[in-house]
């Protein structure tokens, strides 16, 4: 019940202008959101390099309702790939397609997203497509498809609560994208996503070995072609265990996957996986638009209510 008031929260106006006016809330987030500029991204992402962990910069920002709106925030993105460049900040960049115009015009987006690729790509940088609910899925895969044709710098997200997530994940990796693995933050029908938690948590296993058994080239793969590597973006230690033992059985290099986490979220398992050598990467969300991303961070996990509030007062 937790998960769908605070999913049912999330699309609330009236809701989100209450919670966003009240200092309170605004003062717990602001633990788990570097701050509203890139300069508060670099200056989060800095002492996140320095522990040994990279990131990913996701500028806030989603549904956008008209073109102006979608082109500030690829505008955004361009900034943010110099900042990163220019501090030399271990940061690649994760994006939503609605923010960048895909509910507005198909193509209107794909030239959004192009540009911002494109820049990536040219500085040595890469771009994390965001996964969004189901009505975007297929919108998403088509868009991340066409500019792959173009580029290398593009990959996307796979959220293990869908049914679709193996046939996509078997697809994609034979096209050589490279896939965040994650569980999935949005409301969908039973007859698109598993409505049990473990379900869930088998699926997201099962999917992790068969992405883990595709970032690493086979013993008889002639191909000379790296495969991308996997990033598993769970903060659940179960799943982690189950991983890194699989990992370890089949003889995957480290360096073949990532474990990656959200900003100020598990931050000591962060450090400790650091600390046994597996990279690491947090998801570092900067910008004024941040309700949206806190409710669905609420819903994912109701053990997050306590966490979000304890830390909140330990401040």
């Amino acid at each position: 019940m937790l998960r769908e008031f605070f999913l049912f929260l999330s699309h609330s106006r009236s809701a989100q202008a209450f919670i966003t006016g009240f200092p309170p809330a605004r003062q717990m987030v602001a633990r788990f959101v570097a701050g509203e500029t890139v300069g508060d991204a670099i200056r989060a992402i800095r002492v996140l390099n320095a522990e040994g962990i990279t990131a990913t910069t996701d500028f806030l920002g989603e549904s956008v309702t008209n073109r102006d709106e979608a082109i500030r925030a690829a505008d955004q993105y361009l900034c943010t790939l110099d900042e990163l460049t220019r501090s030399g900040c271990r940061s690649h960049i994760s994006l939503k397609l609605t923010q960048l115009g895909l509910d507005l015009d198909y193509d209107f987006c794909l030239r959004n997203v192009r540009r911002v690729v494109e820049k990536a790509q040219a500085l040595g940088n890469f771009v994390c497509v965001d996964m969004e609910s189901t009505s975007h899925t297929d919108r998403t895969l088509r868009l991340v498809g066409e500019l792959r044709r173009e580029f290398d710098a593009i990959g996307t997200v796979l959220q293990a609560y869908l049914y679709r997530s193996e046939k996509d994940l078997i697809a994609l990796t034979e096209a050589g994208v490279r896939i965040r693995l994650c569980k999935g933050a949005y409301k969908e029908p039973p007859d698109k996503a598993f409505p049990r938690k473990a379900d869930v948590d088998a699926n997201f296993i099962k999917l992790s070995k068969l992405l883990l058994d595709r970032s690493a080239p086979g013993p008889n793969d002639a191909s000379g072609k790296i495969p991308a590597p996997a990033a598993l973006a769970t903060h659940d230690e179960k799943m982690i265990a189950a991983a890194k033992a699989y990992a370890a059985e089949k003889g995957i290099p480290r360096e073949r996957f990532e474990f990656q986490m959200l900003y100020g979220v598990r931050r000591e398992l962060q450090e400790q996986l650091v600390k046994e050598g597996f990279a690491v990467r947090a998801y570092v969300p900067y910008g004024t638009h941040w309700y949206p991303y806190f409710m669905r961070r609420l819903a994912e996990r109701p053990a997050n209510v306590w966490f979000f509030v304890s830390n909140y007062f330990r401040r």
